[in-house]
Order: C-alpha cells, then sequence, then structure tokens
C-alpha cells in the first residue's frame, strides 16, 4: 500500500507542477487532488480551492489532528533556466515550480492521509486540508476553512523542513510608517528635510533591540525593506513612506509588537498592515514532537511564515524538501524527499494513533 502510494504521489506532484496554481488561481490543481480522492475512494469535499476530508471512521469524541499543506505557488522567477511548469526528473531531482514549496509535501500528507483513511480505533481523528492562498496570506485560504473543518486540537502543516520538527515559527507583522519634514524648492536652505530626519530614524530600526529573546526562536528581528520619497529632482518632499518587516518570536504577540513601535518609534506616525500572523509552536513534551524525536529527527525554530500563523492550536511544521530553495529558480525537491517524507509521516503519526 505505502508504495503504490509513494508512486502516485509522486505522479501526482508531476501533474501538479505542470498545472499554472498561482495564489487565488489553483482551481486546476484543485481537481487533479479531487481526481486522488476519487481514486482512492475516499469521501471529500471542497469549498472554492480547498480540498478537504475526514478519516472514514471520524468520532467527535476524539482529538483531531490537522494535515495540512498548500497548492499554491509564486509566479516564477526570471532566473529559471528550465521551464518552470515542466515535471523535469534529472538526477534523482523533480525540478518545476511549486516541487519543493510546497508540492512535495502536500503529496506526501495526502499518501499519508489517504494510509490510515481506512483505520478503525485510531487514537486521533485525521482531517486533511489541502488548501490555497497560502503564498498570499489570502482570505480564500486555510483560515477560511476553520469554520468548516471539525475542531483542530493540534496540526502538521507541510512545509519543506528536511523532515526536521520545527516546533515553533515566527509570526510577521508589516507595518507603514512616515517620516515627515518640509516641502520647499532644493534651490533654498531647509533644515526640516525629510529625506534628511529619516537618517536618524532609519538608525534607530537598525539598532533597536526587542527584550525578549525566544529560546527557540531568537529575537525578534526588524528590518527596513521599502523606502519611498520625492517625486522630482528641484523639489524636497514633505514626506518619506517605510515599510518596516518584524519577525515576532514567541515572547510577543504581534499587538505586543505594535504597541511598542507606535509608542517608542521615531516615527511621524506608524501603523500595522494586519496582526492576525501570529507566531506559533508546539511544547516539546506534546506526543507528536517526542514520536519525531525518537524518530531521530531534530527540533528547531523556523523564522519563515507558513499557514501556521492562521492556527489558535498547538502545531508542528513538517516536510519533504528544503527551505533554501523556496522561491528560487530552477526549484526542484529530491525524489527520495518524498520516499522518506511518506515514511516518516506513517511512522510518526503510527506512534500516536
Amino acid at each position: 500500500m505505502q508504495e503504490r502510494l509513494t508512486t502516485d504521489a509522486i505522479a501526482l506532484l508531476k501533474k501538479l507542477i505542470e498545472t499554472e496554481s498561482f495564489s487565488s488561481e489553483e482551481d486546476k490543481t484543485a481537481a487533479h487532488i479531487e481526481e486522488w480522492f476519487k481514486r482512492f475512494e475516499v469521501d471529500y469535499k471542497r469549498n472554492q480551492n480547498n480540498v478537504w476530508a475526514v478519516n472514514k471512521h471520524f468520532d467527535e469524541v476524539k482529538p483531531t489532528l490537522l494535515l495540512n499543506s498548500h497548492h499554491d505557488t509564486v509566479k516564477p522567477n526570471n532566473g529559471y533556466t528550465k521551464d518552470p511548469f515542466k515535471a523535469i526528473v534529472d538526477n534523482g531531482k523533480l525540478f518545476g515550480l511549486g516541487s519543493n514549496d510546497a508540492g512535495g509535501c502536500l503529496v506526501s500528507l495526502m499518501a499519508t492521509f489517504t494510509y490510515f483513511y481506512d483505520e478503525k480505533n485510531l487514537n486521533y481523528n485525521l482531517v486533511l486540508v489541502a488548501s490555497a492562498e497560502e503564498e498570499s496570506s489570502g482570505p480564500n485560504g486555510l483560515n477560511s476553512m476553520l469554520n468548516i473543518i471539525p475542531k483542530v486540537d493540534v496540526a502538521i502543516v507541510g512545509e519543506p523542513t528536511l523532515m526536521n520538527l520545527a516546533i515553533a515559527e515566527k509570526g510577521l507583522v508589516v507595518f507603514d510608517a512616515k517620516v515627515k519634514g518640509t516641502a520647499s524648492h532644493a534651490a533654498h536652505p531647509n533644515d526640516d528635510n525629510a529625506i534628511y530626519n529619516t537618517i536618524d530614524v532609519l538608525k534607530w530600526f537598525k539598532n533597536y533591540k526587542f527584550e525578549k529573546v525566544s529560546e527557540v526562536l531568537g529575537e525578534v528581528k526588524m528590518t527596513v525593506t521599502q523606502i519611498k520619497a520625492g517625486t522630482q529632482h528641484n523639489a524636497i518632499p514633505s514626506e518619506v513612506d517605510l515599510v518596516i518587516d518584524v519577525r515576532v518570536n514567541d515572547q510577543y504577540s504581534n499587538k505586543e509588537i505594535a504597541d511598542i513601535l507606535m509608542k517608542e518609534s521615531p516615527c511621524t506616525s506608524i501603523e500595522a498592515r494586519s496582526l492576525r500572523l501570529n507566531s506559533s509552536s508546539i511544547p516539546v513534551e506534546h506526543p507528536l514532537v517526542q514520536a519525531g524525536i525518537a524518530l531521530g529527527r531534530e527540533t528547531y525554530g523556523s523564522p519563515t511564515l507558513s499557514d501556521q500563523a492562521v492556527l489558535s492550536c498547538p502545531s508542528l511544521k513538517l516536510g519533504p524538501g528544503d527551505s533554501t530553495r523556496s522561491h528560487t529558480a530552477d526549484e526542484f525537491i529530491y525524489i527520495n524527499e518524498i520516499e522518506e517524507g511518506i515514511d516518516i509521516y506513517i511512522k510518526l503519526l503510527r506512534k500516536i494513533l
């Protein structure tokens, strides 16, 4: 059974690679996922471009484990030397857009769910969600499913981790800020130049340290990522616009970060775009983590964001592939990483189910 599921999972991944599925445009890949469930006689449902199913012997009395990964992709960058929409196998590597992020994880989780689908007397219910709009943090992704699927008690979110256990993940808050000055002609003296005023502001952001450091996730990381000012060479602008990217550890809520920056930053104004993408974690003592450790998997804290951010339950990020390949030109995943991923997922769940 596992061998057939692995072969079919790799075949499905090739189909997904060769089907365009940018965020909010995943209808055709959703159809491929539906075909998988039909072939294995799994009762499933579809909500927009999210496809989901529960195990055959679902029992409302038992806790529920969510298996989730996404089938949307970013757009390919200009560095590709291979066709991003062609599944090319070369020297053990499967190339193609979305192969590593997160197609390999998704098909591995689908194979794992299908492996356990018919089993009776499991300790946990299983819910699988093949979700949309992860890359864009859009409104019609996993977040839109949480009031539709059964209540989730714990989750595995499939993202490339080399099958190591990401037991915590940083949250994200993006801020828009302004530094103001006095507009004037460039030929005249001006001691209130908004661009010059911004120099000290940039130094403040560069040097600022948040006090609380996480044992797993380290420091909060704050970075000015965009700056915009002025429209013509001979006019001093009245304001400078900044964008600040803040990666939040598990010692702060996003609201706490926003409150600190609104109180302490030297900007004229600063405002958070959203506070919903919080950090996430799972205790090391959780049976799911302990099962992974028993299989020889390492634990770590992840700096990258995933759909864990929309979950309120303990969640573990775990999947085949390597995060450093995500969003790169000529993206790929090793075929043996998928084989190993399915094997480890099954062994992991067998320990707790």
